[in-house]
């Protein structure tokens, strides 16, 4: 508080100076100093040191009196290493560091959020996630029509574009479920569309790039959901390309789309092309 009584007296206080009876010590850098509460971390450094140094010089002292009766020719033990050398981390002990930390984060996480992963749910706390897929299997189309949950005790799958997934523990997937309809079938192009009823296929022609990204939407969600996990790929035949491509259930958006896959739209369009050329 010297700036306060200076404000008040306007007069600089005293410097301070340390009383002669102060006991003092020899610090790391062979200063004597008060052995008061300020300096005792800087002294405990000091003692370390001091401690540090007793052990290598007993370590040297030891080393020297083997390598005496090595010279001699007499059996020792083995070699002592430095009590004082500091020692590397090596790939174990960051091991057990990561192995630690992440046991501590766990029952951190138990403590505050009750959830060992604080309530984290995703797919890197799965066990599914770092299990091999060489397990997962090939189906045909009428396989996995039987999997569509209207037989007690199978699961239920889905596919899209090719991936068939497990979600069983979807309440909208089981029978009667507002997603029922997409079970037991690659409907790729519903997902897209939102077409249930009609687009209950793989055929993905004629979709614009927005329900491409949608299909890729849709299958990073299953991949990375924390209850529906991947159990193989589904084998389709081909698809005949003079077959009609299925209608949009919207009546607008199935005229728009006729109107662009119309002949004469295209001609046009490949007229326009060649002219700006």
């Amino acid at each position: 508080m010297s700036w306060l009584k200076t404000a008040a007296t306007g007069k600089e206080p005293e410097p301070y100076v340390e009383p002669a009876s102060e006991p003092k010590v020899k610090d790391a850098s062979g200063r004597m100093v008060a052995n008061k509460p300020a300096n005792r971390p800087f002294l405990a450094h000091k003692e370390y040191q001091d401690k540090q140094k007793q052990l290598h010089e007993a370590w040297l002292e030891r080393k020297k009196i083997r390598d005496e009766k090595i010279a001699r020719g007499e059996e020792v033990g083995p070699e002592e290493k430095d009590p004082t050398a500091q020692q590397e981390i090596g790939a174990f002990g960051l091991f057990k560091f990561f192995l630690c930390l992440i046991i501590f984060a766990a029952l951190a996480g138990k403590f505050f959020t009750g959830s060992y992963t604080w309530d984290y749910q995703g797919k890197w706390v799965q066990l599914k996630t770092y299990l091999p897929e060489g397990n997962q299997r090939l189906f045909s189309e009428r396989l996995l029509a039987e999997f569509d949950g209207s037989k007690p005790g199978r699961p239920i799958y889905l596919a899209i574009d090719g991936d068939v997934y497990d979600v069983t523990k979807g309440k909208a997937y089981q029978p009667g479920g507002s997603y029922h309809l997409l079970t037991g079938v690659d409907a790729a192009r519903a997902f897209a569309t939102g077409c249930f009823k009609d687009h209950r296929t793989h055929d993905l022609r004629g979709l614009s790039e927005k329900d491409l990204d949608g299909i890729k939407h849709w299958k990073k969600f299953y991949a990375e959901h924390k209850d529906y996990f991947k159990v193989g790929r589904v084998s389709h035949p081909p698809i005949d390309p003079a077959s009609p491509i299925p209608e949009h259930c919207d009546p607008k958006k199935a005229a728009k789309s006729k109107e662009k896959q119309s002949p004469d739209k295209q001609d046009k369009k490949a007229q326009q092309d060649r002219d700006e050329l």
